[in-house]
Protein backbone atom coordinates (compact mmCIF):
# COMPACT_ATOMS: atom_id res chain seq x y z
CA UNK A 1 0.00 0.00 0.00
CA UNK A 2 2.82 2.43 0.40
CA UNK A 3 3.40 4.77 2.79
CA UNK A 4 -0.23 4.29 4.57
CA UNK A 5 -2.68 2.00 5.13
CA UNK A 6 -6.72 1.98 4.31
CA UNK A 7 -7.11 1.91 7.57
CA UNK A 8 -5.19 5.06 7.79
CA UNK A 9 -6.71 6.94 5.40
CA UNK A 10 -9.99 6.36 6.91
CA UNK A 11 -8.87 7.56 10.40
CA UNK A 12 -7.08 10.52 8.42
CA UNK A 13 -10.70 11.76 6.97
CA UNK A 14 -13.08 11.44 9.77
CA UNK A 15 -12.62 7.84 11.19
CA UNK A 16 -14.38 4.67 10.56
CA UNK A 17 -17.77 3.55 8.91
CA UNK A 18 -19.89 0.60 8.93
CA UNK A 19 -20.35 -1.74 6.29
CA UNK A 20 -23.30 -1.37 4.35
CA UNK A 21 -26.11 -4.11 4.70
CA UNK A 22 -26.95 -6.86 2.20
CA UNK A 23 -28.20 -6.09 -1.45
CA UNK A 24 -31.07 -6.28 -3.36
CA UNK A 25 -30.98 -6.42 -7.16
CA UNK A 26 -32.28 -3.85 -9.60
CA UNK A 27 -33.03 -4.28 -13.47
CA UNK A 28 -32.60 -1.73 -15.67
CA UNK A 29 -32.14 -0.81 -19.53
CA UNK A 30 -30.27 1.99 -19.87
CA UNK A 31 -29.75 3.90 -23.38
CA UNK A 32 -27.17 7.13 -23.81
CA UNK A 33 -28.72 8.14 -26.59
CA UNK A 34 -31.76 7.71 -28.81
CA UNK A 35 -32.05 3.80 -30.29
CA UNK A 36 -28.57 3.30 -28.56
CA UNK A 37 -29.15 0.85 -25.47
CA UNK A 38 -25.28 1.20 -23.92
CA UNK A 39 -26.38 -1.35 -21.54
CA UNK A 40 -28.85 -3.77 -20.42
CA UNK A 41 -29.47 -5.60 -16.88
CA UNK A 42 -32.22 -7.79 -17.94
CA UNK A 43 -33.37 -10.38 -15.69
CA UNK A 44 -33.40 -14.22 -17.30
CA UNK A 45 -31.03 -13.67 -20.34
CA UNK A 46 -27.91 -13.99 -18.46
CA UNK A 47 -26.03 -11.11 -18.81
CA UNK A 48 -25.13 -9.99 -15.73
CA UNK A 49 -24.62 -12.49 -12.81
CA UNK A 50 -22.21 -12.85 -9.57
CA UNK A 51 -24.24 -10.41 -7.64
CA UNK A 52 -22.59 -9.07 -4.91
CA UNK A 53 -23.72 -7.00 -2.02
CA UNK A 54 -21.35 -4.08 -2.06
CA UNK A 55 -18.07 -3.45 -4.35
CA UNK A 56 -15.18 -3.62 -2.26
CA UNK A 57 -12.11 -3.00 -3.36
CA UNK A 58 -8.97 -5.76 -3.94
CA UNK A 59 -6.87 -6.84 -0.52
CA UNK A 60 -4.62 -4.06 0.34
CA UNK A 61 -6.94 -1.10 -0.14
CA UNK A 62 -10.22 -0.15 1.39
CA UNK A 63 -12.52 2.59 0.86
CA UNK A 64 -14.03 4.94 2.77
CA UNK A 65 -16.86 7.76 2.49
CA UNK A 66 -15.87 11.19 1.72
CA UNK A 67 -18.90 12.99 3.55
CA UNK A 68 -18.71 12.25 7.03
CA UNK A 69 -22.45 12.32 7.93
CA UNK A 70 -25.37 12.63 5.91
CA UNK A 71 -24.74 13.57 2.13
CA UNK A 72 -25.46 16.60 0.64
CA UNK A 73 -28.95 16.61 -1.21
CA UNK A 74 -29.13 12.87 -0.69
CA UNK A 75 -31.64 11.44 -3.50
CA UNK A 76 -33.99 8.43 -3.07
CA UNK A 77 -32.22 5.36 -4.97
CA UNK A 78 -33.85 2.37 -6.24
CA UNK A 79 -32.65 -0.21 -3.90
CA UNK A 80 -29.62 -1.19 -2.20
CA UNK A 81 -25.94 -0.91 -3.70
CA UNK A 82 -25.23 -3.75 -6.15
CA UNK A 83 -22.51 -5.13 -7.76
CA UNK A 84 -22.99 -7.23 -10.81
CA UNK A 85 -19.73 -9.28 -12.83
CA UNK A 86 -21.29 -9.52 -16.95
CA UNK A 87 -21.11 -13.04 -18.38
CA UNK A 88 -19.91 -13.89 -21.74
CA UNK A 89 -22.47 -11.80 -24.02
CA UNK A 90 -21.16 -8.74 -22.71
CA UNK A 91 -17.47 -8.88 -22.75
CA UNK A 92 -14.92 -6.25 -23.77
CA UNK A 93 -11.55 -7.18 -24.84
CA UNK A 94 -12.80 -10.99 -24.05
CA UNK A 95 -13.06 -10.19 -20.72
CA UNK A 96 -16.01 -9.43 -18.24
CA UNK A 97 -16.30 -6.01 -15.88
CA UNK A 98 -18.01 -5.28 -13.01
CA UNK A 99 -21.11 -3.01 -12.55
CA UNK A 100 -22.16 -1.04 -9.59
CA UNK A 101 -25.33 0.55 -9.03
CA UNK A 102 -27.53 2.05 -6.40
CA UNK A 103 -24.52 4.07 -5.14
CA UNK A 104 -26.39 6.36 -2.07
CA UNK A 105 -22.63 6.41 0.03
CA UNK A 106 -19.82 7.55 -2.11
CA UNK A 107 -16.45 6.69 -1.21
CA UNK A 108 -13.02 6.99 -2.25
CA UNK A 109 -10.08 4.46 -2.58
CA UNK A 110 -6.36 5.57 -2.54
CA UNK A 111 -4.02 3.25 -4.63
CA UNK A 112 -0.27 4.46 -3.41
CA UNK A 113 2.75 4.49 -6.23
CA UNK A 114 4.38 0.90 -6.75
CA UNK A 115 7.71 2.39 -6.01
CA UNK A 116 8.88 6.09 -6.33
CA UNK A 117 5.89 8.67 -6.14
CA UNK A 118 6.22 11.52 -8.54
CA UNK A 119 4.40 13.47 -6.13
CA UNK A 120 1.02 13.65 -8.61
CA UNK A 121 -2.09 12.29 -8.22
CA UNK A 122 -4.93 11.79 -9.96
CA UNK A 123 -8.80 10.75 -9.15
CA UNK A 124 -10.66 8.59 -11.86
CA UNK A 125 -14.07 8.72 -12.53
CA UNK A 126 -15.54 5.35 -13.94
CA UNK A 127 -18.58 6.02 -16.89
CA UNK A 128 -21.99 4.34 -16.60
CA UNK A 129 -24.41 7.04 -17.85
CA UNK A 130 -24.96 8.24 -14.74
CA UNK A 131 -26.88 4.73 -14.35
CA UNK A 132 -23.83 2.35 -12.28
CA UNK A 133 -20.49 2.69 -12.89
CA UNK A 134 -18.13 0.26 -14.70
CA UNK A 135 -16.16 -0.05 -11.50
CA UNK A 136 -13.27 -2.07 -12.49
CA UNK A 137 -13.22 -1.68 -16.72
CA UNK A 138 -13.04 2.08 -15.91
CA UNK A 139 -12.01 2.72 -12.41
CA UNK A 140 -9.25 -0.37 -10.51
CA UNK A 141 -7.94 -1.13 -13.10
CA UNK A 142 -6.93 2.51 -14.42
CA UNK A 143 -5.48 2.94 -10.87
CA UNK A 144 -2.81 0.11 -11.33
CA UNK A 145 -2.06 1.23 -14.23
CA UNK A 146 -1.67 4.85 -12.83
CA UNK A 147 0.01 3.32 -9.17
CA UNK A 148 2.27 1.65 -11.53
CA UNK A 149 3.43 5.06 -13.40
CA UNK A 150 4.77 5.99 -9.91
CA UNK A 151 0.71 8.33 -9.60
CA UNK A 152 -1.31 7.89 -6.42
CA UNK A 153 -4.72 6.92 -8.03
CA UNK A 154 -8.08 7.95 -5.90
CA UNK A 155 -11.12 5.93 -7.26
CA UNK A 156 -13.97 8.03 -6.66
CA UNK A 157 -17.11 5.66 -6.55
CA UNK A 158 -19.85 8.38 -6.65
CA UNK A 159 -23.56 8.58 -6.54
CA UNK A 160 -25.50 7.03 -9.24
CA UNK A 161 -28.11 6.75 -10.82
CA UNK A 162 -29.91 10.18 -11.51
CA UNK A 163 -26.81 11.93 -10.18
CA UNK A 164 -25.94 13.73 -13.28
CA UNK A 165 -27.16 14.53 -16.73
CA UNK A 166 -28.91 11.12 -17.46
CA UNK A 167 -30.98 9.59 -20.88
CA UNK A 168 -34.69 8.98 -19.78
CA UNK A 169 -36.36 6.36 -21.92
CA UNK A 170 -39.46 7.38 -20.80
CA UNK A 171 -39.04 10.98 -22.18
CA UNK A 172 -36.58 9.68 -25.16
CA UNK A 173 -34.39 12.90 -23.89
CA UNK A 174 -31.34 14.00 -21.46
CA UNK A 175 -32.69 14.96 -18.39
CA UNK A 176 -31.11 17.11 -15.89
CA UNK A 177 -30.65 15.21 -12.28
CA UNK A 178 -32.63 17.13 -9.60
CA UNK A 179 -29.52 17.49 -8.04
CA UNK A 180 -25.77 17.43 -9.36
CA UNK A 181 -24.86 15.22 -6.46
CA UNK A 182 -21.88 13.09 -8.90
CA UNK A 183 -20.18 16.87 -9.08
CA UNK A 184 -20.62 17.55 -5.66
CA UNK A 185 -18.91 14.07 -4.89
CA UNK A 186 -16.20 15.23 -7.63
CA UNK A 187 -15.55 18.21 -5.95
CA UNK A 188 -14.93 17.19 -2.14
CA UNK A 189 -13.07 14.59 -3.49
CA UNK A 190 -10.65 16.33 -5.24
CA UNK A 191 -10.59 18.95 -1.68
CA UNK A 192 -9.86 16.07 -0.06
CA UNK A 193 -6.76 14.93 -1.75
CA UNK A 194 -5.61 18.23 -1.66
CA UNK A 195 -5.92 18.81 2.24
CA UNK A 196 -4.50 15.55 2.68
CA UNK A 197 -1.57 16.03 0.29
CA UNK A 198 1.08 16.12 2.90
CA UNK A 199 0.47 12.46 4.60
CA UNK A 200 0.08 11.33 1.31
CA UNK A 201 2.97 12.15 -0.38
CA UNK A 202 1.36 14.05 -2.87
CA UNK A 203 2.29 17.45 -4.34
CA UNK A 204 -1.00 20.14 -3.60
CA UNK A 205 -0.29 21.40 -7.20
CA UNK A 206 0.20 18.57 -9.30
CA UNK A 207 -4.02 16.98 -8.58
CA UNK A 208 -5.78 15.97 -11.85
CA UNK A 209 -8.78 14.71 -12.59
CA UNK A 210 -9.26 11.66 -15.38
CA UNK A 211 -12.57 10.46 -16.37
CA UNK A 212 -14.56 7.94 -18.81
CA UNK A 213 -17.80 8.36 -21.00
CA UNK A 214 -19.87 10.07 -18.25
CA UNK A 215 -16.88 10.20 -16.08
CA UNK A 216 -15.34 12.20 -18.83
CA UNK A 217 -18.34 14.87 -18.58
CA UNK A 218 -17.74 14.91 -14.72
CA UNK A 219 -14.34 15.71 -15.80
CA UNK A 220 -15.53 18.60 -17.99
CA UNK A 221 -17.87 19.93 -15.12
CA UNK A 222 -15.54 19.93 -12.54
CA UNK A 223 -12.42 21.82 -14.26
CA UNK A 224 -14.92 24.44 -14.70
CA UNK A 225 -17.14 24.58 -11.77
CA UNK A 226 -14.80 25.12 -9.21
CA UNK A 227 -15.15 28.47 -7.95
CA UNK A 228 -17.78 27.30 -5.68
CA UNK A 229 -18.85 24.33 -3.67
CA UNK A 230 -22.32 22.96 -4.72
CA UNK A 231 -23.13 21.72 -1.30
CA UNK A 232 -22.02 23.81 1.91
CA UNK A 233 -18.52 23.53 3.97
CA UNK A 234 -18.10 20.15 5.90
CA UNK A 235 -15.04 20.64 7.06
CA UNK A 236 -11.19 22.38 6.35
CA UNK A 237 -10.69 19.98 3.17
CA UNK A 238 -13.80 21.63 1.50
CA UNK A 239 -11.62 25.24 2.28
CA UNK A 240 -9.20 23.70 0.14
CA UNK A 241 -9.41 24.62 -4.01
CA UNK A 242 -11.42 21.85 -5.74
CA UNK A 243 -9.75 23.36 -8.86
CA UNK A 244 -7.62 20.08 -10.45
CA UNK A 245 -4.11 21.29 -12.14
CA UNK A 246 -4.65 18.66 -14.94
CA UNK A 247 -7.92 16.58 -16.39
CA UNK A 248 -8.14 13.56 -18.62
CA UNK A 249 -11.78 12.92 -20.58
CA UNK A 250 -11.56 9.46 -22.69
CA UNK A 251 -14.42 9.39 -24.95
CA UNK A 252 -16.66 11.95 -22.64
CA UNK A 253 -20.37 12.01 -23.40
CA UNK A 254 -23.25 14.89 -22.74
CA UNK A 255 -20.68 17.78 -24.09
CA UNK A 256 -22.09 18.44 -27.53
CA UNK A 257 -25.72 19.81 -27.56
CA UNK A 258 -26.78 17.21 -30.32
CA UNK A 259 -25.44 14.54 -32.49
CA UNK A 260 -23.55 16.40 -35.89
CA UNK A 261 -23.67 19.53 -33.52
CA UNK A 262 -20.11 21.50 -32.37
CA UNK A 263 -22.13 23.35 -30.27
CA UNK A 264 -21.29 22.62 -26.50
CA UNK A 265 -23.24 21.88 -23.58
CA UNK A 266 -24.18 25.38 -22.16
CA UNK A 267 -23.18 24.20 -18.56
CA UNK A 268 -19.73 23.74 -19.36
CA UNK A 269 -19.27 26.55 -21.93
CA UNK A 270 -20.42 29.80 -19.84
CA UNK A 271 -17.70 28.29 -17.33
CA UNK A 272 -14.59 27.55 -19.23
CA UNK A 273 -11.86 30.23 -18.33
CA UNK A 274 -8.08 30.66 -18.51
CA UNK A 275 -8.32 29.15 -15.46
CA UNK A 276 -9.88 25.72 -16.82
CA UNK A 277 -6.84 23.05 -16.31
CA UNK A 278 -4.58 21.57 -19.79
CA UNK A 279 -7.33 18.85 -20.77
CA UNK A 280 -6.65 15.60 -23.09
CA UNK A 281 -9.08 14.15 -24.89
CA UNK A 282 -9.69 10.80 -26.81
CA UNK A 283 -12.41 9.64 -28.89
CA UNK A 284 -13.63 7.71 -31.81
CA UNK A 285 -15.33 8.47 -34.63
CA UNK A 286 -17.53 5.40 -34.90
CA UNK A 287 -18.54 5.55 -31.34
CA UNK A 288 -22.01 5.46 -31.29
CA UNK A 289 -23.14 5.62 -27.85
CA UNK A 290 -21.25 9.01 -27.08
CA UNK A 291 -20.28 11.41 -30.40
CA UNK A 292 -17.21 12.12 -31.16
CA UNK A 293 -18.25 16.13 -31.56
CA UNK A 294 -18.15 15.64 -27.58
CA UNK A 295 -14.84 15.59 -27.42
CA UNK A 296 -14.80 18.37 -30.73
CA UNK A 297 -17.04 20.86 -29.21
CA UNK A 298 -15.06 20.95 -25.48
CA UNK A 299 -11.49 21.14 -27.40
CA UNK A 300 -13.18 24.00 -29.77
CA UNK A 301 -14.32 25.59 -26.55
CA UNK A 302 -11.15 25.26 -25.00
CA UNK A 303 -9.05 26.26 -28.28
CA UNK A 304 -11.18 29.38 -28.14
CA UNK A 305 -10.14 30.93 -24.62
CA UNK A 306 -6.58 29.78 -25.14
CA UNK A 307 -6.99 26.82 -22.48
CA UNK A 308 -4.03 24.21 -22.99
CA UNK A 309 -5.76 21.05 -24.50
CA UNK A 310 -4.46 18.07 -26.62
CA UNK A 311 -6.82 15.34 -28.22
CA UNK A 312 -6.86 12.42 -29.85
CA UNK A 313 -9.58 11.14 -32.57
CA UNK A 314 -9.23 8.16 -34.34
CA UNK A 315 -11.55 6.42 -36.91
CA UNK A 316 -12.12 3.49 -35.24
CA UNK A 317 -12.42 2.14 -31.76
CA UNK A 318 -15.97 2.33 -30.67
CA UNK A 319 -16.67 2.76 -26.74
CA UNK A 320 -16.27 2.04 -23.54
CA UNK A 321 -12.92 0.07 -23.10
CA UNK A 322 -10.96 1.15 -20.41
CA UNK A 323 -7.67 0.59 -21.20
CA UNK A 324 -7.91 -3.10 -21.96
CA UNK A 325 -5.81 -3.51 -25.37
CA UNK A 326 -7.39 -4.82 -28.62
CA UNK A 327 -6.75 -4.83 -32.16
CA UNK A 328 -7.46 -0.99 -32.52
CA UNK A 329 -5.21 1.95 -32.27
CA UNK A 330 -7.01 3.79 -29.82
CA UNK A 331 -6.32 1.48 -26.75
CA UNK A 332 -2.70 3.15 -26.99
CA UNK A 333 -3.85 6.02 -25.80
CA UNK A 334 -2.36 5.26 -22.14
CA UNK A 335 0.85 5.75 -23.81
CA UNK A 336 0.31 8.91 -25.32
CA UNK A 337 -1.59 10.51 -21.87
CA UNK A 338 2.16 9.32 -20.14
CA UNK A 339 4.11 11.31 -22.76
CA UNK A 340 1.26 14.32 -22.64
CA UNK A 341 1.68 14.43 -18.40
CA UNK A 342 5.16 14.87 -18.34
CA UNK A 343 5.01 17.26 -21.19
CA UNK A 344 2.69 19.47 -18.88
CA UNK A 345 5.34 18.94 -16.26
CA UNK A 346 2.65 16.81 -13.82
CA UNK A 347 4.99 13.89 -14.34
CA UNK A 348 8.54 12.57 -14.27
CA UNK A 349 8.18 9.21 -15.30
Amino acid sequence: MGPFSGHQIGTLIFGSQSREAAHQSVIFTIAMKPSIVALCIVSGVGVLSAQTPVWEPSPGHTQVPIWPGTVPDAQPVPGLEDATTTETESLVAGRPWVWVTNVSRPTMTVYSPNGNSSGAAIVVFPGGGYIGLAIDLEGTEVCDWLSSRGITAVLLKYRVPYSGQYWDNKTKRETEPRAQTALEDAQRTVGLVRFHAAEWHIDPNKIGVLGFSAGGYLVAQVSTHFGQRLYPVVDASDKESCRPDFAAAIYPGHLSLADDSLGLNPDIDAHITLQTPPTFLVQAEDDHVDRVEDSLSYYAALKRVGAPVEMHLYAKGGHAFGLRPTKQAITLWPRLMETWLVSIGMNSQ
